[in-house]
């Protein structure tokens, strides 16, 4: 075994069974890191010798330095799906400002608890934000191992809340469709997005990211062609209004059904900051939209479930019209008011009548 100075760093090499190891120790080549240096080549050749995997040098890193080193990655690793990064982005504005200087590799569960109980304490978030929160962190860890930053994911061992307690939809009256599109009619852009959402049942980055060619008027149809799966990707038939809306849209030299200035991923952002400016007017109003762009997409779901719950074709395409590849997917649409509940429990009834009627006059055939 022996040390090496390469570029003013100790290095060391050995061959353990015939096999050569080389490592850096990190340390500058100075006599007095050289003892240092020669208890790292001793550590990883005893590792060996014992069978166990030689330990890998941690690389310190504060929190904030790393996060940004991480948002970076996450724009290009998300370019097609903007929406993912923002997400990312909007939960560590908090956990940048909670875990501010400290170590990456210092970051243990009992830190994340206390990010935990700070989030809800202090700003008073959701299941749904904390879930949102702590997957942003678990990609951040799975990235931090990667770059030597940390050991191991502490989100392993935390819990976190699950689909059911973090649901997050609000489904539209028909009271509130109606006010929000009249006072959407000022805004061509944002009025006809949230009418092709809740008439078609797709997602808001679906609709911007619509091109000219991916519509056809005469068969009444329109192509989805991106999206995380296949069963994303997908034809869909176009309402009667869909189809007014799109003819519209459909002149001028632009290739994308809106136009604008976008992304690599084709898609825009400028219509969440136009709806979420809607919303601010009307609360100044008095009038409450308590609701998200993509709560138009539950609603045309909700809607459609709830009128074809206990049909399991039905469920079946409806999963397919939205793009999910399962109807497990689908069950957290389905959401039966009372009057519903009430409705089918009375058709029930009467089908019970009617086959207690049909039994009664079967015996009296019998006895006659």
């Amino acid at each position: 075994m022996s040390l090496q100075n390469r570029n003013g760093i100790w290095h060391y090499r050995f061959k353990f069974h015939g096999k050569p190891y080389r490592r850096t120790t990190g340390l500058a080549a100075t006599p007095q890191n050289k003892r240092a240096a020669q208890g790292k080549e001793n550590e990883h050749f005893q590792r060996l010798k014992d069978g166990r995997q030689p330990s890998r040098e941690i690389v310190v890193r504060e929190f904030n330095d790393a996060a940004t080193q991480f948002l970076r990655w996450a724009e290009t690793e998300y370019r097609r799906h903007p929406n993912s990064c923002k997400r990312i982005k909007t939960s560590f504005a908090s956990a940048r400002a909670f875990f501010d200087r400290k170590p990456v590799s210092m970051l243990d569960e009992g830190e994340i608890d206390s990010y935990k109980e700070w989030r809800i304490a202090k700003h008073q978030v959701r299941d749904i934000t904390l879930r949102h929160d702590l997957h942003a962190l678990s990609t951040f860890f799975a990235y931090a191992i990667k770059q030597r930053w940390a050991r191991e994911n502490p989100l392993r061992n935390v819990e976190i809340p699950s689909d059911k307690e973090a649901v997050r939809m609000h489904i539209l009256t028909a009271a509130e469709e109606k006010l929000y599109f009249e006072r959407a009619a000022a805004d061509c852009d944002l009025h006809d997005l949230g009418r092709l959402i809740i008439l078609q049942g797709m997602r808001p980055e679906e609709v911007t990211s619509l091109a000219k060619c991916d519509v056809d008027l005469d068969l009444g149809q329109l192509q989805v062609v991106q999206g995380k799966t296949t069963a994303a990707r997908r034809t869909l038939t176009l309402t009667t209004e869909s189809r007014r809306i799109l003819a519209a849209r459909m002149e001028g030299d632009s290739p994308w059904v809106f136009p604008a200035k976008r992304n690599p991923g084709r898609h825009i952002t400028r219509l969440n900051s136009a709806h979420d400016r809607l919303c601010h007017r009307a609360k100044a109003d008095g009038i409450l939209f308590n609701f998200v762009l993509y709560d138009f997409r539950h609603t045309f779901a909700t809607r459609r479930a709830t009128a074809t719950q206990g049909d399991r074709f039905d469920l079946a395409s409806l999963a397919a019209i939205l793009g999910h590849s399962s109807l497990r997917m689908i069950q957290k649409y389905v959401h039966p008011t009372a009057e519903h509940q009430r409705a089918l429990m009375q058709k029930y009834d009467a089908t019970l009548q009617a086959e207690e009627q049909q039994a009664r006059v079967s015996d009296r055939v019998i006895v006659n």
